[in-house]
């Protein structure tokens, strides 16, 4: 992929969007339900609208709600939705962040900093998380200076409370869970851990990045969804992407807490700049006015029987794929998710070949470990694939039993090497030099030189 030169002179408007075309066709096919992750795609009345909201807003900075009010007033009815949705009361309060990643650094920096505030004799500050917890809370334990305890789950996939509750000590800030979680889409007991935070006095983060828009939904049509908001009082925040099932335009999440003095303990203040008085609500200073209006717009525009129609289109999805790879001798199902997102294993092939074999025929897969199994998101451009899908699943589950020794290659030996290293702090380096090769070099992405 060689290096670009800085052009000397402007190329024709004509050129440069047939060169973005281009480039596009090496994308995932999301257009056509080939992806099962990344994209929500609401359908085009939706996407169109949130496109005209984000672009009203092309040039404002969320930066600055005294400049831009508009944005402050889009902004507040945005997260007070959210919080009706949630259960939450007046006293709720958030901001609108770039992601769920974001989401999840700001609740970690809250409750380190609300921690030095209020119980400053702790100075090495600790959390316990489930394992399967977002790789977020480890970049912002990373970040923030925060030591992650980590949890195993029972044979559901769900936080196993007893042993939360062994992992608690003095140095704890808080505890956290999902709903659902991300590798295997269940949701870990929050009501139990809910009574834990508040028998220790701990506060407790609920991680609905994925399901925080979902979930109501799912739960209102009958589906199984146990409390996981701020109806229970131990909950103490909340993170959910608007740009997942809310199919808001990318980058925009939200992050809630139970009141507004524990949101202050998330902002930035500096008053001895020269540029001025600074204040900065989350990490980033810039913030694209154009994610607010589109979550804004999308929220407005599809209400709850909005939203009701799309889940329930899912859930038909979810269905019809869940009882096909049921039918299917070789592979299981991991737990029991209540949403569009689940993951599938097998005790008879390697399912990293399976993922490259599908792959071949044109799928885009998440493939995921400990344990090994491939990762699917459902969403409305799924609707009417289902049967393509499970079609090509079964005769690539065949391909993969007769002819395994054509997948020797390619992810079968990126995670076989990565099994044999038992180091994380080795396999993480590795990950990091072969991430920088492949953003530098482009090729293939590859553990070459691990073992």
């Amino acid at each position: 992929m060689g290096r670009s030169k800085f052009p000397q002179e402007g190329a024709a408007r004509k050129e440069i969007l047939r060169q973005l075309d281009e480039y596009q066709q090496a994308d995932g096919d999301w257009k056509h339900g080939k992806t099962w992750s990344l994209v929500y795609d609401a359908g085009e009345e939706v996407t169109s609208l949130a496109q005209e909201a984000y672009l009203k807003y092309f040039h404002t900075n969320g930066l600055n709600p005294f400049v831009f009010q508009s944005l402050k007033r889009l902004e507040t009815e945005t997260l007070s939705m959210a919080a009706d949705l949630f259960h939450g009361d007046e006293a709720v309060a958030g901001s609108l962040t770039s992601g769920g990643s974001e989401s999840i650094l700001m609740a970690v920096k809250t409750y380190r900093d609300e921690a030095r505030a209020r119980k400053p004799h702790i100075t090495q500050p600790e959390a316990v998380v489930p394992v399967t917890a977002h790789a977020a809370f480890e970049k912002a334990a990373h970040y923030f200076g925060v030591k992650l305890l980590h949890a195993p789950v029972d044979d559901t996939f769900r936080a196993d409370i007893a042993a939360v509750e062994r992992l608690i000590t003095p140095n704890t800030i808080f505890l956290a869970g999902s709903a659902p979680q991300y590798p295997h889409g269940v949701i870990d007991p929050i009501a139990a851990l809910s009574d834990l935070a508040l028998r220790h006095n701990l506060r407790l983060h609920v991680d609905a990045c994925l399901g925080g828009f979902t979930l109501p939904f799912i739960k209102e049509l009958g589906g199984a969804v146990p409390a996981f908001d701020f109806e229970l009082p131990g909950v103490s925040s909340i993170s959910a992407d608007l740009h997942k099932y809310a199919f808001a335009a990318k980058g925009v999440s939200a992050v809630l807490y139970r009141d507004a003095a524990l949101r202050e303990h998330q902002y930035f203040a500096y008053g001895d700049w020269p540029g001025g008085l600074f204040i900065s609500p989350s990490a980033t200073g810039t913030r694209p006015g154009g994610a607010i209006a589109s979550a804004w717009a999308a929220l407005k525009f599809l209400g709850r029987k909005g939203y009701l129609e799309l889940t329930r289109g899912v859930l038909d999805s979810t269905k019809k794929l869940l009882d096909g790879i049921r039918a299917i001798p070789e592979l299981f199902l991991l737990g029991e998710p209540p949403a569009g997102i689940f993951a599938f294993g097998s005790h008879a092939l390697n399912v990293h070949a399976l993922a490259d074999a599908l792959e071949h025929r044109g799928w885009a897969i998440d493939q995921q470990v400990n344990p090994a199994c491939l990762h699917f998101m459902v969403t409305p451009a799924h609707a009417g694939v289902e049967e393509a899908f499970l079609d090509h699943l079964r005769a690539a589950v065949e391909q993969v039993k007769a002819q395994p020794e054509l997948f020797a290659q390619g992810s079968v030996a990126l995670y076989g090497m990565k099994a044999q290293v038992p180091d994380p702090l080795i396999v993480n380096q590795f990950i990091k030099s072969a991430y920088s090769r492949f953003m530098t070099e482009g090729g293939q992405f590859s553990f070459e030189g691990l073992v």
